[in-house]
């Protein structure tokens, strides 16, 4: 039985929202690579925001603005997920098994992560945190 009291217990849902910020900032410097060439990059301002680097990059940016707020975090991270699934199976792994030698050990990261964020939620320090308190509050003061 966990100690009440103790540094995991009281410090791991707070962890989970760091956890979602930290990969959300990381995550939209790829969407803001792609879109607004921040930080630069050769490709940016070339691509069609209707192929597949322009949608990846909408979803990559906007998509972790949402999850940095924690804004409809577990909808937004599966398809975040799904997102990284498909990157990998399509960019990376055409290139060889390991993830190491394709390049590909971002995007599996960054789908696991997301499938976690996508069960997990976003944590205390959340949007989504915020309005189920709120709901909760309102509810029991009308009752």
């Amino acid at each position: 039985m966990a100690d009440l009291n103790s540094f995991s217990y009281r410090w791991s849902p707070h962890l989970l929202s760091i956890l979602r910020i930290v990969a959300a900032l990381l995550f939209m410097e790829h969407g803001g690579q792609k879109l607004l060439g921040i930080p630069p990059s050769p490709q940016a301002g070339t691509l069609s925001l209707l192929s597949m680097a322009g949608v990846s990059g909408i979803l990559e940016f906007f998509g972790g603005l949402l999850l940095l707020l924690g804004l409809f975090t577990r909808p937004v991270a599966f398809i975040l997920s799904g997102e990284m699934a498909v990157a990998y199976f399509m960019v990376h792994a055409p290139r060889g098994f390991w993830p190491l030698l394709n390049d590909g050990e971002k995007a599996v990261l960054y789908c696991f992560v997301f499938l976690y964020l996508a069960a997990a939620g976003g944590g205390p320090w959340s949007v989504d945190h915020f309005w189920r308190r709120s709901e909760t509050s309102l509810s029991s003061n009308t009752a």
